[in-house]
């Protein structure tokens, strides 16, 4: 299962959580639910984001690793810059 990065900038906190591709996590109670953590002061309903960092696959014994590209890269040769 994929991991995400999210940022609540009403108490300027990011948490990594996991969960599924289609889920939608927008508020500071959802997240921390996903998380197993105690909300704090924050208000539940306060807005949460999903940063560009691009979700990572937790692989065996919970490591993550990142998805790579087919050898030679996304595009023919290379060209586009992920490696």
């Amino acid at each position: 299962m994929p991991t995400y990065d999210y940022r609540c900038d009403n108490n300027q906190r990011e948490l990594e959580v996991r969960h599924s591709i289609s889920a939608e996590v927008k508020t500071w109670g959802a997240l921390c639910e996903l998380a197993g953590i105690d909300p704090g002061d924050t208000p539940l309903d306060s807005p949460v984001r999903r940063l560009a960092t691009g979700g990572n696959v937790v692989g065996v014994g919970g490591a993550k690793t990142d998805v790579a590209p087919p050898a030679g890269g996304c595009c023919g040769g290379g060209a586009c810059g992920i490696h």
